[in-house]
């Protein structure tokens, strides 16, 4: 029986979306000094207001209040008009040092044995019905939120967006999965306020999303994902009307309450951890990334069209206390589940530290996760900068969305007689 699915994405303006990049831009700053550092932060940002809370252990100091108006100002908000920008709101530091009882069960005497930083289970996810292997509805919501933001920072062809939006996106699927048409795109995105009257401000910012942005925004698909999109799609585009206030302004922001749009849109399944300001020795972010890892390059060789994968932990012991697989009966070459899980678990170390060195996660690479998702993501090798309070500056290359590599693909097909 065919189905409708549905996934959401938020913009980088999205009031959530801003206490996760002001954490993890932290975490980056910590990182890029100090790799060894425990850090775990939490933002809160309502109206001319940021709230920074958690624990630390390293050996930098940072002008942390700095670092939060410099994420706030380069997201957008950088207008009074807008009751919250990085220039006036007030900034509030409440981090301490981290617990030497949690401490003590993370650091050990040999890295390698370096315990979880926290008890907890976590899930990858990958399918084979998107070039990046996400869930299509998930995909499109995140790729129409990113062609807003580029119309917003050209001001050129829609000169009135702000910085906060949100997006939905429905799939119609045929009862084998497969992705028939796109059925409904729901799109909410905050404007200066117009001179005209409300109808014709409606019709203007429904003309534009519609003949603008979405032309932009399928044209970055696939020939065969572009053929989902034809005349009977049903657009709901700011359907209260005015969306003037928006922003901290509008909702308090708190870091990890967006985690669905961080990871697959609600497919696949998700063990309940944020991943916004935690440094990877927390496996709720560094095995998340993992078993993203092994899901993506299990489809990818070609063993199964789907793959759910979970690992649970408890604190301050290295090795995982489970590993589960699921291919939702997609599995190839005659393998069940139970014999993919036990080529996985001989491939994989899994141990915290063996995941940070595997993945790199000891780089501050994280403030470009925390916009349009962690998952999905294109890897890249880039040129970071970063400064002290004292005027010491650190210009760094880094490896960004590792766990999105396919570097595994090729062990994996010949492990299961697939090449």
């Amino acid at each position: 029986m065919a189905y409708l699915f549905t996934s959401e994405s938020v913009s980088e303006g999205h009031p959530d979306k801003i206490a996760d990049q002001i954490s993890d831009a932290l975490i980056d700053n910590f990182i890029a000094f100090d790799t060894e550092a425990k850090v775990a932060c939490e933002t809160l940002v309502t109206t001319g207001q940021v709230i920074l809370a958690g624990e630390v252990k390293s050996k930098v100091y940072l002008d942390v209040q700095q670092i939060a108006r410099d994420t706030i100002n380069r997201i957008g908000y950088t207008k009074s008009d807008y009751m919250f920008d990085g220039n006036s709101c007030g900034v509030l530091s409440a981090i301490h040092e981290q617990s030497e009882d949690i401490n003590r069960g993370v650091d050990k005497g040999a890295k390698i044995e370096q315990g979880a930083g926290d008890q907890g289970i976590v899930f990858g996810f990958a399918t084979n019905e998107s070039d990046h292997y996400m869930p299509l509805t998930l995909e499109i919501s995140h790729l129409i939120l990113k062609e807003l933001a580029v119309l917003r920072r050209s001001n050129q062809e829609i000169t009135y967006l702000r910085p906060d939006a949100k997006s939905q996106v429905t799939i119609l699927y045929s009862d084998d999965h497969q992705p028939l048409r796109v059925e409904t795109v729901v799109l909410s995105t905050q404007h200066d306020p117009f001179l005209q009257d409300e109808k014709a401000m409606r019709e203007k910012i429904n003309d534009d999303m519609i003949h603008i942005l979405m032309p932009r925004v399928i044209a970055q698909l696939s020939d065969k994902h572009q053929k989902l999109f034809d005349h009977q799609i049903k657009y709901h585009i700011n359907p209260t009307g005015n969306f003037v206030i928006g922003g901290p302004h509008g909702d308090t922001g708190l870091t990890g309450r967006k985690i669905i749009v961080d990871t697959y849109g609600g497919r696949g399944a998700h063990g309940g951890g944020a991943f916004s300001g935690k440094d990877p020795s927390k496996v709720d972010r560094s095995a998340a990334y993992a078993t993203r890892h092994i899901a993506k390059n299990l489809v990818a060789s070609g063993i199964c069209d789907q793959a759910l994968i979970q690992v649970s932990y408890a604190i301050g012991v290295a090795e995982p206390t489970s590993f589960y697989v699921n291919t939702a009966g997609t599995a190839k070459m005659g393998y069940d589940d139970e014999a993919i899980a036990a080529v996985l678990i001989k491939t994989f170390d899994m141990r915290p530290a063996a995941i940070e060195e595997r993945l790199k996660l000891r780089q501050p690479i994280y403030t470009e996760t925390a916009a349009y998702g962690h998952m999905g993501r294109l890897p890249q090798t880039v040129e970071k900068e970063f400064k002290l309070p004292d005027g010491e500056i650190k210009t760094m290359k880094v490896d960004l969305f590792t766990w999105e590599r396919l570097d595994f693909k090729n062990e994996l097909a010949k492990r299961f007689g697939l090449a």
